[in-house]
């Protein structure tokens, strides 16, 4: 029966569009590539390299024990956001009521994607920097919205410039989404550049979203938190979490920090998508809050040690990088050996079984870079630059 003839019927479209928009993940693209390699050093996994440690996740076995299973609020844990609200006071000197400006999610990643659905309208545009984590875009668009990008370099340390947010801005922007320190780069962004990027979202009435899930990873500089700037705490929603600064990835909790009209429209999407994040995860945030500090210090200072390590050894070999203030990446250029950050990645893992992710899988932006993650041991880090090292020396283009 030919395409024309009377019966045939069109194949039924299964995939929505949105999600036909996806692209999938470029970072777990090589977790699944080097799943079945052996004596792989990975440089590419995105999370500390610490088991929690054990008085926090000793506080969510004993609360099993005592059998608390049970659902909590949408909200979370009445304590947990009271405890939170303290953190921010403290370190920040931000006012927040736990009870309506918090909600405890699973992870910052459900923060985010309640965030977008929270505000965004079809069409809307959120403007956000590239290279950028690579949930960002596909947030805005299963949101219904369009990511509009603001180029960044490695000349202006990957920062994003308020003047270049507000070229882009149109009668369809709706928000700014930042990230700092930022996931690939590790660029922290400066106070004033801040203070100008909070000036741009003040004059144009934009909401800001400020992934600040890394605040307490920096080296040599203090963290400043968007919504303590003047005049922005009523127009941004502000994103943390538990995974990065206590060791907690797998126990997938975070939160969401904004006014109650935005909470609450975030809360009602969280209730039907997720009930609560799950109780023993909150009960091990709550004793990462009390008594954590000390953990939080030493990891830090861990990482500051391994930050130095392979920052000079990837200059060393000849790949350009430039000092990463945040978070736990180094995001070298690989232009030097003539291959896109694909390729270099792809026969870096195979020729000597070393795993970063491409820079590309972070925009268009990240292509000509590769990130390193040294959440990993000095021993590690140091092979890794020996075995990379000598890819380098034999493409290196003359």
């Amino acid at each position: 029966m030919s395409a024309k003839e009377p019966g045939q019927t069109q194949k039924h479209k299964i995939i929505s569009d949105r999600a036909n928009q996806l692209s999938p993940s470029g970072i777990r693209k090589f977790f699944d590539l080097l799943a079945n390699m052996d004596g792989v050093i990975s440089l590419g996994v995105g999370e500390p390299d610490y088991a929690t440690p054990w008085h926090i996740s000793e506080a969510a076995v004993k609360s099993l024990e005592k059998g608390y299973t049970m659902y909590t609020s949408n909200s979370g844990m009445p304590e947990l956001r009271e405890e939170t609200a303290k953190h921010l006071k403290e370190k920040y000197g931000i006012d927040y009521d736990p009870y309506g400006e918090i909600l405890m999610t699973v992870g910052v990643s459900e923060a985010l994607d309640l965030a977008m659905r929270a505000i965004i309208n079809p069409g809307d545009e959120v403007i956000m920097p590239d290279p950028h984590y690579v949930a960002y875009d596909s947030c805005v668009i299963l949101a219904g919205g369009k990511p509009v990008m603001v180029p960044t370099n490695q000349k202006n340390n990957f920062e994003v410039e308020a003047k270049d947010i507000e070229a882009r801005i149109t009668k369809k922007t709706k928000a700014i989404l930042i990230g700092y320190p930022a996931n690939p780069t590790g660029a922290v962004m400066e106070k004033q550049k801040l203070l100008d990027i909070a000036g741009v979202a003040r004059r144009h009435h934009l909401t800001v979203i400020s992934d600040e899930i890394y605040a307490r990873l920096t080296y040599g500089v203090e963290h400043t938190c968007f919504a303590s700037l003047p005049g922005v705490r009523e127009n941004t929603i502000l994103l943390g979490g538990f995974s990065k600064a206590y060791a907690m990835t797998g126990w997938r909790i975070g939160y969401a920090v904004a006014p109650k009209e935005i909470i609450a429209a975030m809360t009602k999407i969280h209730q039907y998508t997720i009930m609560s994040a799950p109780t023993p995860a909150q009960v091990a945030a709550i004793e990462a809050l009390k008594t954590g500090e000390p953990d939080v210090i030493e990891m830090v200072e861990d990482y500051n040690r391994r930050r130095k390590v392979i920052v000079k050894g990837l200059n060393d070999i000849g790949l350009p990088c430039f000092e990463p203030k945040g978070a736990f990446y180094a995001f070298p250029s690989i232009t030097c050996t003539g291959m896109n950050s694909e390729e270099f990645s792809e026969r870096l893992l195979t020729e000597e079984k070393v795993a970063v992710v491409p820079g590309s899988a972070f925009g268009e932006c990240g292509e000509g870079y590769v990130r390193c993650c040294y959440a990993t041991s000095l021993a590690d880090i140091e092979e890794a630059l020996t075995r990379m090292g000598r890819f380098v020396k034999k493409y290196r283009k003359k």
